[in-house]
């Protein structure tokens, strides 16, 4: 028999989000082999699942910054320094672009991670260019910008020193604390209306946390990191993204209240997306961990996603549909209400006028 927390869940892979290496279905992609190396033999021994190491490799693109045209996203244009996250959350939306690297969405994404060293260097290269046209970059959309590998890599801080430099504009979204190791240049950027930061927090509870999002920071250091930044002077708002229904749903008014005493200036939320290869996932994540209300939470997610585990289209794939949807803007509003949160429309509005493109040739680069 399965062993089980005090909280009653199975404990899967230890510190590990998904519960297997599943196969792309779009790629044919082959089932990946859990590599444990010498610690293979310690599931034969003791009957633990094999642990998995985090590996590093190096990405060496040509450019750094990706552009888009959702109509639903506040921004056109975003920097990732990294691609896969070891926080390991089981929801993250990210997680299918990991096939594009012959890797699974499962294991992998959150076990072999890569790094951009040059993103500094490109971002200087594509800010100098004549035909550039300032807008505010987002880091932190796809995979978190602070997640642990960042302590050792520094990228995240190095494309901040560009942006600060030549006062752009950046939006910061991460769950992740280490973002206050980055405050000596936020600080000036937040003065001159250059910076905003989010920070997501999907419930305080932490032993739900540690199941949803195994490597992340804990929800009250993230709490902090918010009321840091807010007496820092920094713009700082709290996403409660996703919300599950039957999971974290019940703490949307405590989320609210917290996040505002900490001096967040707005509270949003997302529900639930289970795109591609993250639906399995995440099947196999509540039948391991939540067996004995799986099938409520789908039902609740299909209802929020038109009957289907999810919805791609533009603005009902970030709001849902239907009444859990709509009950959950009411609480929303009431909570932020009764919490002193006015919503205000495009609520990162920062500068572009103040931008001057790096100065100098190529040796300053270096």
């Amino acid at each position: 028999m399965a062993a089980t927390r005090k909280n009653g869940t199975s404990p899967g892979r230890a510190h590990r989000g998904a519960t297997s290496n599943a196969e792309s279905t779009r790629f044919n992609l082959p089932s990946r082999e859990l590599d444990g190396d010498w610690l293979d033999a310690r599931a034969a021994i003791d009957g633990e699942p094999v642990p998995v190491r985090t590996t590093v490799s190096l990405l060496k693109p040509k450019t750094i910054i990706s552009y888009n045209k959702s109509p639903d996203v506040p921004f056109d244009r975003s920097i990732n320094t990294m691609v896969g996250c070891e926080h390991g959350c089981i929801y993250c939306f990210a997680r299918p672009s990991h096939a594009y690297h012959d890797l699974s969405p499962g294991l992998d994404f959150e076990t072999k991670l890569f790094v951009k060293p040059d993103a500094a260097v490109l971002l200087r290269r594509e800010l100098a260019k004549p035909g550039y046209r300032c807008a505010p970059i987002a880091m932190g959309t796809n995979t978190d910008p602070y997640q642990p590998i960042e302590a050792k890599w520094r990228i995240t801080r190095e494309v901040i020193e560009v942006l600060a430099a030549c006062d752009h504009p950046l939006m910061i979204t991460t769950k992740s604390n280490r973002v206050l190791r980055d405050l000596d240049l936020l600080v000036p950027m937040a003065q001159k209306d250059l910076v905003g930061v989010a920070i997501s927090i999907t419930s305080l509870d932490p032993r739900i946390a540690m199941t949803i999002e195994p490597r992340a920071p804990h929800p009250e250091r993230r709490l902090d990191a918010v009321r840091q930044l807010s007496e820092a002077g920094v713009p700082v708002y709290v996403n409660m993204a996703p919300v599950i229904p039957a999971i974290t749903d019940h703490e949307v008014e405590t989320i609210v209240a917290r996040a505002a005493a900490a001096g967040a200036r707005d509270v949003s939320f997302i529900p639930v997306r289970l795109p591609w290869e993250v639906a399995p996932l995440f099947r196999a994540w509540l039948d391991t961990h939540f067996p004995e209300r799986a099938g409520k939470v789908m039902a609740a997610i299909q209802s929020l996603r038109g009957g289907r585990d999810n919805d791609p289209g533009f603005f009902s794939r970030m709001r849902g549909q239907g009444p859990w949807a709509d009950l959950l803007r009411t609480r929303f509003d009431i909570a932020r209400r009764r919490n002193g949160i006015e919503r205000v429309t495009g609520r990162m509005q920062l500068r572009t006028d103040l931008f001057r493109p790096p100065a100098g040739g190529q040796g300053e680069l270096f």
